[in-house]
């Protein structure tokens, strides 16, 4: 019998209030202190507060209500799409199963959809998923087209064939099928192999590539598969990493560093594997990894070399590593070289110049926090040009005054003032990725500062210009004389251009 806050939660949703529905949608489904669980009442209750606004509900809706219950109920199709699309596997399988065993029509978008869920699904290792999938695929296999071929014994046949059918199996398979198709044969070939890389090196065993690739395959589906309780399954899975480790797999290497490390590649550290971190063998596998391209290996290795717990805690090497996983392009290296940079460069006035570098790089890839900082090294100063945005048109001055033109169009496109415009040395400022705006030897009341360089515009107007300036002296003893004569030429052809005249 329901107890008093019960009934009023009770009474409440039989009202419409929609959070008293949520709440006893959540009672039904896991149990209350009184009230039996009951899934069809749950769906019930979730399904009103779902129709009212309750994000909640649906995502309750996908990840706990199966289709045996969903079926039963019109209209709960849109639930578990949405649940999808937010990220629920659980609801991905639901949707598929109201789409691909309805037997109506269903629309050629939301059956696309929902093969993808099941797809992924059966990635994830539900059972109903790699059942049903496998059940699509024998359907809608057109006549006389090709299923993936059962693999054979990597050193049977031509090699070259054997490669092309393991590629197509882990392409086109989901991971549960692909294990059953290739698991046989990597516990074949390990049968009589070495158990770990130490024995393997030691009694000089060589696999070929095919086996090397096999077991790197296996290795990796197993461990987006698996129980991590598995203790067994883990254990083959980590033979299996080394031997194709061994055999030259960086991807495999990369995963056998990272297992010794007990760390994952952003350097966050992991509860399972070994009972202590071997960083010594970590440090050897991911070097393999990292110098056969793999950033994330470099990267790893930045966060080893500054564990403190490590015996040979370099922060130099530290940065070495985080510095070629930069120039690999890995935006997290990119991010903390950027911001490594900026925070030393009081011991060198050049190093915001890399900081920018940096920061452009892994901002380009989408890391909203070095945007932030490029807005703190770099700030967009539009109102600094506003001298320059009433004059003419730079086009109609390029004959007559072709260096000052230029500069007027350099302060236009990157925001500078007066006196930088004037002033600046382009070729010396030109920095590739920025302008460094320096004219403190010329002008005493400025700053130094960076301004990006953003756009293709910007930098084919960059490059043009700057090969304008490269036979010109830009200093104040060249052809353009100091700030006061190329301030008075300006206010001059400025004047004359007011009162319509032709500058000579």
């Amino acid at each position: 019998m329901a107890n008093r806050e019960e009934l009023g939660m009770i009474r409440g949703a039989r009202a419409g209030d929609a959070e008293c529905q949520l709440a006893l949608g959540k009672l039904y489904l896991f149990g209350g202190a009184s009230l039996p669980q009951s899934q069809p009442t749950a769906l019930h209750w979730l399904n009103r507060a779902a129709l009212q606004g309750r994000d909640e509900a649906w995502r309750l809706i996908g990840r706990h209500v199966g289709f045996e219950h969903a079926r039963q109920n019109p209209g709960m199709l849109p639930w578990y799409e949405r649940a999808w699309d937010a990220g629920v596997t659980q609801a991905g399988l639901v949707l598929a199963q109201l789409v691909l065993l309805a037997p109506e029509a269903v629309s050629a978008p939301l059956r696309a959809k929902a093969m993808q869920a099941l797809e992924t699904a059966a990635r994830a290792g539900l059972p109903d998923a790699v059942r049903l999938l496998g059940q699509q695929r024998r359907q809608v296999r057109p006549a006389g087209s090709a299923a993936v071929p059962p693999l054979a014994p990597p050193d049977c046949g031509d090699a070259g064939s054997h490669r092309t059918a393991l590629t197509q199996a882990w392409e086109k398979l989901p991971r549960p099928l692909f294990l059953a198709q290739a698991l046989p044969l990597a516990r074949q070939l390990v049968h009589d192999a070495p158990q770990d890389a130490e024995a393997a090196r030691a009694c000089g065993w060589q696999p070929t590539p095919d086996q090397v690739l096999l077991l790197a395959r296996c290795a990796q589906a197993m461990a987006e598969t698996d129980d991590p309780g598995d203790q067994a399954r883990q254990a083959e899975r980590q033979r299996y990493c080394e031997l194709a480790a061994f055999g030259g797999d960086r991807a495999a290497q990369l995963a056998l560093g990272l297992w010794f490390a007990r760390m994952t590649c952003d350097g966050v550290r992991v509860s399972d594997g070994i009972a202590a971190a071997n960083f010594k063998r970590a440090i050897r596998w991911l070097t393999q990894a990292g110098e056969q391209g793999l950033a994330d290996a470099w990267f790893a290795l930045s966060r080893i070399y500054i564990k403190p717990e490590f015996s040979q805690r370099s922060v130099a090497e530290a940065q070495a590593c985080l510095e070629r996983a930069a120039g690999m392009g890995h935006s997290g290296a990119q991010l903390e070289c950027g911001i490594h940079a900026w925070r030393a460069r009081r011991g060198d006035e050049q190093n915001d110049v890399r900081a920018a570098y940096w920061l452009q790089q892994a901002a380009a890839q989408g890391a909203k926090e070095a945007e932030a900082a490029l807005l703190r090294i770099a700030p967009d100063t539009p109102d600094a040009a506003a001298w320059a945005a009433g004059l003419p048109e730079v086009r109609e001055w390029q004959h007559s005054q072709p260096l000052l033109s230029a500069r007027i169009e350099l302060a236009q496109l990157f925001g500078l003032t007066r006196a930088e415009a004037l002033l600046l040395d382009v070729c010396a400022a030109d920095q590739g990725h920025c302008l460094v705006v320096d004219i403190r030897a010329s002008y005493g009341r400025s700053k130094r500062r960076l301004v990006l360089v953003r756009t293709a515009q910007q930098r084919q107007a960059l490059d043009r210009i700057a090969r304008l300036f490269e036979a010109v002296d830009c200093s104040v003893d060249g052809p353009e004389g100091n700030y006061r004569q190329r301030l008075y030429r300006l206010k001059t052809w400025q004047a004359a251009e007011d009162d319509g005249l032709a500058v000579a």
